[in-house]
């Protein structure tokens, strides 16, 4: 038995280091790209995903519970800020320099792992204050990249989730980011963690034009754009799909598209039925898009912008906030993905 043991046990070694070597308490999903698709453990996947904001500030069971339900659903990734901040709690992981603030970054790194134990993928987004989401933050590019590095080094070992750099970042508001910083940003990720999939989110359709600065300047993973939020948006995603798919043939490189943040109900004059989150979807995956998010948030024209959904998680979880429209949706919208409830 002894001079067995030398033998055997470097191969033990071996069968599980890979694991171990995903880091966490759980290998979760590798997610990937390949052209215009997700891959997700070397299988082409459509992310049907949901947002989750202020997840940082949601107690433990609570977003557990969140989690569980979601998956069961069939959804498979959240989108959670690590600079996030409303209605008086400040829940951002990183501090406006960009080092670590805690006990917040801890709580990103338990909630990425949490959902790589359920087979889920993390949205893990950064953003430049403009006073809608707390006070001004990473108001220069060395807070950014402080930031970045610090997202990353706290992430690295993780492989379920992605990192957008910058929320809307064409804004012309305090959120802005050039793509000349777009740029640097993307060079520190690649220099940390070479693998890792980075995108820079664009509120509002993009141009012929910035797709190509996203693909070819930036060279991002994916487009996020976050398209109009009216009454015919539904109807126009899979012609505008199409479109950005056409345009990246002719520029010569194709990455996926992943809708990130569609419109919502609480944001504005018009209230989209469960119809219309069916329609968007079903567009989505006509015009070859490779992700999509069932968006919720604060009803701005409430007392205390209740519900407030996944813009605070501190008291209720999502699914007790979302109102029956969403309620629809959420039982909807996983046939129409080709999903089946766990």
């Amino acid at each position: 038995m002894r001079s067995v043991l030398p033998l055997v046990l470097p191969l033990v070694l071996v069968l599980v280091a890979p694991s171990l070597s995903m880091g966490g308490d759980g290998p979760g999903p590798r997610l990937g790209v390949d052209g215009g698709r997700f891959i997700l453990d070397g299988r082409p996947a459509f992310l049907l995903g949901a947002s989750y904001y202020g997840g940082l500030g949601a107690p433990e069971e609570t977003a557990r519970r969140d989690l569980d339900g979601l998956r069961r659903l069939g959804f498979d990734w959240i989108r959670v800020w690590a600079t996030w901040a409303a209605f008086g709690e400040d829940v951002s992981a990183v501090t406006a320099e960009g080092d670590p603030r805690e006990p917040y970054l801890a709580r990103l790194v338990r909630l990425v792992d949490e959902c790589g134990r359920r087979g889920m993928v993390v949205d893990v987004t950064l953003s430049r204050g403009n006073g809608g989401t707390g006070p001004p933050r990473l108001a220069t590019l060395a807070a950014h990249r402080k930031a970045v590095e610090t997202v990353v080094a706290a992430l690295r070992d993780r492989p379920n989730w992605y990192l957008d750099l910058a929320n809307e970042r064409n804004i012309r508001d305090p959120r802005h980011a050039s793509f000349e910083d777009l740029r640097d940003l993307r060079e520190t990720v690649r220099r940390l963690d070479p693998a890792r999939l980075v995108t820079a989110s664009h509120g509002g359709d993009m141009s012929r034009g910035e797709v190509r600065e996203y693909i070819l300047g930036v060279r991002v993973d994916f487009i996020a754009p976050h398209r109009p939020r009216d009454p015919r948006s539904p109807s126009l995603t899979a012609a505008k799909t199409r479109e950005y798919r056409e345009w990246m043939a002719a520029i010569g490189r194709e990455v996926p598209v992943h809708y990130q943040e569609p419109f919502r109900r609480g944001y504005g004059g018009w209230g989209p039925a469960a119809a219309d989150y069916v329609e968007d979807l079903r567009g989505a995956i006509a015009g070859g898009a490779a992700g999509w998010c069932l968006h919720q948030g604060d009803d701005r024209r409430a007392p205390g912008g209740r519900p407030r959904r996944s813009f605070d998680l501190r008291e209720e979880g999502l699914l007790e906030q979302l109102d029956p429209v969403e309620r629809e949706a959420l039982r909807l919208l996983p046939g129409i993905a080709g999903r089946k409830r766990i």
